[in-house]
């Protein structure tokens, strides 16, 4: 007479199982939160000393690494889906400025990017340390958007006479493109073509359009696409050859013609 409590066990095993399977299911959740934790927490470290490393950046840099997504499955498939990358401030090709630059399709395992774009914000000084090749005058320049005024002295008949030249910065194929948009002698404005007609070649050099090749002072891999003044500073547009990642060479400055 046996078979009352052999029925009895098997509901109350059976009563069990959902209780096992809830607890266990809610272990499993608690790894997978950690996991994806400590995920978040040791991949923007390795990242950012692999950027320091490349770009030769003091160790103490300051830069903030933010990824996208869940990262358990993408550490899993081996590619980060998007990473961001932003500095208050950073020197590059000897300019300092804010950098955010956005990644995508970033192989933990070595490979070239998908993409990689962003922004770097300059302040007055910066700018015009990239115009140090340019036909402007030696001079101080001022930023008020959505242009660049240059002030300084020209040499006309033994003297020197004050001129502003007021230009919109762009970008053109890599290089920076300044575009006079007026001009000041002397205090009085007066037209392009006058500047032109009374300095003669040097005034034709100022009245025109002026390209500046500054790809010497970043690596070969990044391209300036944007340049436009915000206020009083200058954002520029960058975007990066996916290959820097896998080519060394992409990581070196590149080279103005001349």
């Amino acid at each position: 007479m046996t078979a009352p409590p052999i029925v009895g066990n098997v509901r109350h095993r059976r009563a069990r199982w959902p209780w096992i399977l809830l607890v266990a299911l809610g272990v499993l959740a608690a790894l997978v939160v950690a996991a994806e934790l400590l995920a978040r927490t040791v991949v923007p470290g390795i990242v950012r000393s692999v950027v320091v490393e490349q770009l030769e950046l003091p160790t103490d840099q300051q830069l903030e690494v933010q990824t996208a997504g869940i990262l358990l499955p993408q550490l899993v498939w081996g590619t980060l889906h998007e990473l961001r990358l932003s500095s208050d401030e950073v020197t590059i090709g000897g300019i300092t400025g804010s950098a955010h630059v956005t990644a995508t399709d970033v192989h933990i395992r070595g490979g070239a990017l998908g993409t990689a774009k962003g922004t770097v914000s300059i302040d007055q000084t910066q700018f015009a340390a990239l115009l140090r090749d340019s036909q402007l005058p030696d001079a101080e320049i001022s930023l008020d958007a959505p242009n660049a005024t240059v002030q300084g002295e020209i040499s006309l008949l033994g003297r020197d006479i004050p001129v502003g030249l007021t230009v919109l910065p762009a970008a053109d194929d890599g290089n920076l493109l300044l575009t006079p948009i007026s001009v000041t002698l002397g205090g009085s404005q007066i037209d392009l073509q006058g500047l032109a007609d009374l300095l003669g070649s040097a005034g034709e050099k100022l009245a025109g359009p002026q390209r500046i090749c500054i790809a010497d002072r970043l690596p070969a891999g990044i391209t300036l696409t944007g340049l436009r003044i915000q206020g009083i500073r200058a954002v520029a547009d960058i975007s990066a050859d996916g290959r820097i990642t896998v080519d060394p060479a992409l990581l070196e400055n590149g080279s103005c013609p001349g």
